[in-house]
This record gives structure tokens, sequence and C-alpha cells, in this order.
């Protein structure tokens, strides 16, 4: 498996001992340049100190909710942050994501799939300075500034809904948009948001895009959290 180019700097924050050495022993060997801290406050502290590129943060801390902390950090700070914790439900996935976590992976967990978590969080934390005009997954070429959609070449007619989530979530490419970001993109704060609505257009999008909309290939549904768009 590929190192990253330079050493890239990780803040580690979870207060249990084994997790942090597990980390650190995954994230060193991938040449990753990794800080540890074992609370909330001290988290925080070394944030501040080391202005890491990615914050991996467990929700289940000594001194204060990890929420809070994502929050405090969301405060002055751009650079993604990944959730790692032992808490699965959908209501502390959807509230971490909604205070502006970047992904969320619940323990145990592969390493393999936590360090393609981190590439594609790291991947997307540089498309925030340059938005390329095109994105291509698959046989798919989306244009954001034509607003336009191809299948080799073949455009494919959507409408301005469903090009609305189709942008939103190739922009956010290999990860979680949840129901909130998407409705907060398609409709303003007069029309009622609602989620079941936003399900139908996504239907209707997988039918147009997914060469099997019931299983699909593109649009991956989060339950009870939102949606994930698979460059894969």
């Amino acid at each position: 498996m590929s190192s990253p180019e330079r050493s890239i700097r990780i803040l580690v924050i979870d207060d249990e001992e084994s997790i942090r050495r597990a980390l650190q022993s995954i994230l060193s060997l991938r040449k990753y340049d990794v800080t540890l801290a074992s609370g909330g406050a001290d988290g925080i502290e070394k944030a501040i100190e080391t202005n890491p590129e990615l914050v991996i943060l467990d929700l289940s801390l000594p001194d204060m909710d990890g929420l809070d902390v994502c929050r405090e950090l969301r405060t002055w700070m751009n650079s993604p942050i990944l959730i790692l914790s032992v808490r699965g439900n959908e209501s502390d996935k959807v509230q971490a994501l909604d205070l502006g976590a970047d992904d969320y992976l619940t323990k145990p967990f592969q390493a393999g799939e936590l360090l393609a978590r981190i590439r594609a969080i790291l991947r997307r934390a540089e498309s925030r300075i340059i938005q390329p005009p095109e994105i291509v997954a698959g046989d798919l070429t989306i244009n954001l500034a034509k607003r336009q959609l191809l299948r080799q070449e073949q455009e494919i007619s959507l409408t301005r809904t469903e090009f609305e989530i189709l942008s939103l979530l190739a922009q956010n490419i290999d990860c979680v948009v949840t129901y909130r970001m998407l409705s907060e993109r398609i409709w303003d704060d007069r029309e009622e948001r609602d989620p079941s609505l936003l399900r139908v257009h996504v239907s209707n999008l997988r039918k147009k895009i997914e060469p099997d909309p019931s299983l699909p290939r593109y649009i991956h549904t989060e339950p009870g959290v939102g949606f994930r768009f698979s460059s894969q």
C-alpha cells in the first residue's frame, strides 16, 4: 500500500490506550505524522499546538463529550474530522456530521477501511481549495459549470433538483452527506425539508444513472443519516 508523498499530520483523540497504540502503529507505518491525545481538553490543546491536517476523534471521552470537542474544533479549524467511535446509533452519527465531522466509522474497525476513509477525506480536503469543473466517476462525467451529466458522451437529462443532489454528493465523493446538508442545498428556509421527498428524488436519480437501481453502484444509502457517492 502506498504512503503519502509527505508526512501528513494526524491528531488522534481517544481515551483507550489500546486504540491509540493501534492507530499510531497503523498510521505511522504509512508515514503519517501522528499526535496522540487521551481526552477532549488535551485534544483541543494539541490541535492548537500541531495544526493537524486530519483529526480522528472518539465520542466517548473521560472529560467531555466528543460532540462538544467537534463543535469546539469547528469554531476555528477547517481540517477534516473523522469520528471513530463505538457509539453507532443514528442520532450520534447525524449530530456529528451536522456539527462538521467529515465521516463516521464505528468501532471495531478494519485497518483497510480506516485507511481508505482517510485517503478519501484528504482528497476531499484538497478539493476544497480548487473544485474541478468536471468530476469523473466510472462512466459518468459531471460538468459542474455546464450543469451537465454525460455517460460515455451521451447526455443524461436531469431535473434541477436531481442535478443539485448529484453535484453535492459528487463534490463530497466517498464521504457521507446528511439529509440536512442535501435539504439545505435544494430548498430554501421557507420550504419544508421533507426527508421522504428527498428520498423520492434520489430514487428517481438512481433510475437515471445506476446500471441496476436495486444494487446501487454510485449512490449508497447510509440508513437514517444520508447518502454517500462512490467513485468505484
